[in-house]
């Protein structure tokens, strides 16, 4: 039995991705490697390519133009999780004040569902690649996800003269985290964002209709609350965003 997919005449390819996240956000100290290793988690999504050089509905390649052979359109719905905690010098053994007694205790979790679209660029020939004549086709890509985050907040700091014990855990009580911080810059409510999100990587000819895909994103949210927090100290200069190391299994649906 053959699988016809010949919306617009176009070809299709399925898959499935999966790989690291390190999520850069108010947790932690910017630019710090503790807090970049730390602070990392996983993503899975399933993605859809519509492959301009070939035609589902004959068989055969569609007219030789540049844009065909070098573009591929990429759908995309994916999930991120990532366990977020202060990590860098405001934290380290020798502080001993309340102030890093509440940092020490804050921890949080961001975890969002993607949706969206790229354009990838191939270099070379999608054509030749297809047909075998070179095993590797790297590319870049450009796009926008629509994103849905839900954070997670979590503290146990406990007051050294035991004076919140009352409160103990409670996310709505500001005196459980950094002073500093203006009231309701810590927050669970999920929400929703856009973002841009951008990738370089290459894929590998397995098989005549499989490919194995590995790419590098850099996806920059629209919003500094994915994370459960938005201080408005001067050290938070920018949005929340995250790195995606992405391997990937891609089948061409003949």
């Amino acid at each position: 039995m053959q699988l016809s997919y010949s919306q617009l005449g176009f070809s299709h390819e399925l898959g499935v991705i999966a790989g690291p996240v390190a999520y850069q956000s108010d947790f932690g100290v910017r630019s710090d490697f503790e807090t970049n290793a730390g602070n990392s988690g996983i993503g899975l999504g399933i993605v859809h390519y519509i492959n301009f050089s070939y035609r589902a509905d004959c068989n055969c390649y569609t007219t030789d133009k540049y844009f065909n052979d070098h573009f591929k359109l990429r759908s995309e719905i994916s999930w991120n999780k990532t366990k977020l905690e202060h990590f860098g010098e405001w934290v380290e053994s020798n502080k001993t004040s309340e102030n890093a007694n509440r940092l020490r205790g804050h921890s949080g979790e961001a975890q969002n569902w993607d949706i969206g679209m790229q354009l990838e660029f191939f270099p070379r020939s999608i054509r030749e690649f297809s047909a075998g004549v070179f095993s590797f086709a790297p590319f870049v890509s450009l796009g926008a996800h629509y994103v849905s985050y839900n954070p997670s907040v979590y503290t146990n700091y406990v007051s050294s003269d035991f004076s919140n014990l009352n409160n103990f855990g409670d996310i709505d009580d500001p005196s459980n985290f950094y002073s500093f911080w203006e009231p309701g810059s810590v927050s669970d409510k999920s929400g929703s964002a856009w973002s841009i999100v951008s990738s370089v990587g290459t894929r590998y000819k397995l098989t005549v209709l499989s490919d194995l895909m590995v790419d590098l994103r850099f996806q920059y949210f629209f919003s500094d609350k994915t994370d459960g927090l938005d201080h408005q100290l001067s050290s938070n200069k920018a949005n929340d965003w995250m790195v995606w190391l992405n391997f990937g299994y891609i089948y061409y649906l003949d």
